[in-house]
């Protein structure tokens, strides 16, 4: 069996199917296909889904547009994770179906908290003396 992996030694195809999985759920939440009062006031950008080796499993970051009401928004999308999971099955073409799990994506709070850090009047005076070599 020919083993296809990208450098982080993942598998194209796990990349492949957790990308059409994040596609399918970002467009049932745009087309507000979920009838729930959260989710229709809010926007939710699915930024990253995570395949499990044997493809049973899909790990879903999501964030709501500026970050608002984060926790009425997972427990929301957590409440229909049946909805989620019954539609990514109709139209992903695994053996399968997969259990989805929400997370929170934490990668733009920690972009943030990183831009901040190298902002500091420390970070800086430190970054000016290393200029000056």
């Amino acid at each position: 069996m020919r083993h296809n992996a990208t450098s982080e030694g993942k598998s194209v195809r796990l990349l492949r199917v957790g990308e059409q999985v994040r596609h399918i759920l970002a467009e049932i939440l745009m087309r507000g296909d979920v009838h729930d009062e959260t989710l229709a006031a809010h926007h939710v950008s699915v930024t990253e889904v995570r395949m499990s080796p044997d493809l049973k499993h899909a790990i879903v970051f999501v964030k709501p547009l500026l970050g608002a009401d984060e926790e009425k928004v997972l427990k929301a999308l957590r409440t229909n994770t049946a909805y989620f999971q019954s539609e990514v099955a109709k139209r992903v073409n695994l053996k399968y179906a997969a259990k989805i799990k929400f997370l929170p994506d934490e990668s733009f709070d920690e972009g943030q908290r990183i831009d901040a850090l190298l902002r500091s009047p420390i970070v800086a005076r430190d970054l000016g003396e290393q200029d000056a070599d």
